[in-house]
């Protein structure tokens, strides 16, 4: 008996491993190279204030901008995020992933246009807020569509490429940024959304929404899609099939959902991971880096510096999409959080000396280092990992909502 016990796990094992190896995986980092475009996009609109603002202080614009209307254009991007992230969250279990992705090209463009066309600094205040909406809105949807697309061997590499893709387009913008005036940057960071929308196109929705609405068909041929013509779908489809009748058993409303234990744990780690990205000044350095060089006097270029620091970002972000599931969540973590305090003490000292009238000339590459380890930290660490949180640690039942 012991010995048909051992050979039934043996023959388990192989059946496993033989139906991983018959699982294509082209097709998921296809999907989701394509999907986090919406990254690219929200970056764009991320990176837009640090060549921007010197040029609406220049009087690109027909009319004045001041600085405090430059601290408002900066500061009503993230607050239209903010705003986006729970309207999403109640529509994209309704409409889908896919279908809330194409719609969001319409705030996209029309805050973009509002930017390109704006008569008055509250034109540009709007089409911050909408362009914000949308960005905030991807960052919900985005990584949850690449969550449910994915195996579980790559799950975590197609995690990091929404930040990926973030940091693309933060460094699009400076690099466009430095080539054009505001119209020309912003007409650009425009065309973009359109180009994601005729992608979009090209790819399924997610399988596990089509369950969601009780179409099995269509869930299996969308992951079909996913697992390719020799992949184990039917066996894969039952096992979500199952899943979700559980889930629906166990459904309960949204609040007494986060009574229980691990709906509590997701929320705490959830919201805290999340709090402590924004804690560490990273949208601040994102916004106004190209002011933070020119302010600091270094002997380089602000606009080169700004170019340089978004190409060291956009190399870490990759870098984590190689190391993530070999290091684990955990350790990335702990790693950013502290360099990047260290950094930014060296960027608050630097500047107090120089406010206080110390000579900084000998240490003018303070400001660039730094925020080159800020930014290189922040890409591997909080940067991409707590959007792949947010996807795994809630139970089913809470996750889409």
């Amino acid at each position: 008996m012991a010995s048909e016990k051992i050979a039934m796990t043996q023959r388990s094992l192989m059946e496993e491993e033989q139906s991983r190896a018959g699982n294509q995986k082209w097709t998921q980092y296809l999907a989701a190279l394509i999907a986090t475009i919406g990254g690219f996009v929200a970056g764009t609109t991320l990176g837009w204030t640090a060549p921007a603002g010197p040029m609406m202080e220049a009087d690109q614009y027909a009319f004045k901008i001041t600085n405090d209307n430059l601290a408002w254009i900066g500061a009503l991007m993230p607050l239209g995020a903010m705003l986006g992230c729970p309207v999403t969250a109640g529509l994209v279990d309704k409409l889908g992933r896919k279908n809330m992705m194409l719609m969001l090209v319409a705030p996209t463009l029309v805050g973009w246009a509002m930017i390109i066309w704006a008569e008055s600094v509250m034109w540009i205040c709007i089409g911050r807020l909408l362009t914000g909406f949308a960005g905030g809105s991807y960052s919900i949807i985005v990584p949850l569509y690449t969550s449910e697309i994915a195996e579980k061997e790559i799950r975590g590499t197609l995690g990091t490429y929404f930040q990926l893709q973030v940091t693309g387009g933060i460094l699009f913008t400076y690099i466009v940024g430095s080539k054009f005036n505001v119209f020309g940057l912003s007409i650009i960071c425009a065309i973009i959304p359109i180009v994601y929308a005729c992608l979009m196109v090209l790819i399924p929705e997610s399988p596990n929404f089509h369950l969601m609405k009780g179409d099995v068909e269509k869930a299996r041929l969308s992951l079909r899609y996913f697992r390719g013509p020799y992949g184990t779908v039917d066996q894969e489809l039952s096992i979500m099939q199952d899943s979700l009748a559980k889930t629906e058993r166990e459904r309960v409303p949204l609040m007494e959902a986060f009574q229980t234990t691990p709906a509590k744990r997701g929320l705490f780690i959830g919201v805290g991971v999340m709090l402590l990205q924004q804690f560490t000044g990273c949208n601040a350095v994102i916004f106004y880096a190209t002011f933070i060089f020119k302010e600091a006097g270094s002997a380089m270029e602000p606009n080169t510096s700004t170019i340089i620091v978004g190409l060291m970002s956009v190399i870490a972000t990759y870098i984590s999409t190689l190391v993530v599931d070999r290091l684990g969540r955990k350790i990335l973590l702990l790693c950013s959080i502290v360099v990047m305090g260290i950094c930014t003490l060296f960027i608050g000292v630097f500047f107090y000396m120089k406010e206080t009238n110390y000579d900084v000339s000998s240490i003018g590459f303070i400001p660039l280092t730094s925020m080159c380890l800020f930014l290189i930290l922040f890409s591997i660490g909080f940067g991409p990992i707590p959007w792949m949180l947010i996807g795994e640690i809630f139970p089913a039942q809470i996750k889409g909502k």
